[in-house]
């Protein structure tokens, strides 16, 4: 179970992750299998089904997201939380709000995520 503390300081850690545009201190909080879905996977012609399997997969993605964004810049709006999932409410690129739903294992690890924007 993920403790209220828990999902903030995950949250905290994955927003300075992606600000400090560390492409593997952002992956660090990933399982090696995990699954992404976004829109802008799609968008970005990575893939028609929008979802990703597995770190290598998402590493690549994330990568070619981080060039075409150079100023990318998430601020912090709002941390929700259940028993194993944690969504954070969040301002993206060019100022559109996110929100982004993660699903944890047992060793606090993400192993689904899906991003959702306005």
């Amino acid at each position: 179970m993920i403790t209220r503390q828990q999902a903030l300081d995950f949250a905290h850690e994955w927003v300075a992750a992606w600000n400090s545009h560390n492409l593997e201190r952002v992956l660090s909080h990933y399982t090696d299998d995990f699954e992404m879905s976004s829109p802008f996977i799609v968008a970005m012609g990575i893939d028609p089904s929008g979802t990703l399997k597995g770190k290598n997969n998402v590493r690549d993605y994330w990568s070619k997201a981080m060039e075409k964004y150079p100023d990318l810049s998430f601020g912090l709006i709002e941390v929700l939380s259940c028993v194993n999932t944690v969504i954070i409410y969040y301002t993206s690129i060019a100022g559109k709000k996110a929100a982004e739903f993660f699903v944890f294992n047992e060793e606090g690890k993400v192993y689904k995520a899906m991003g959702h924007y306005d």
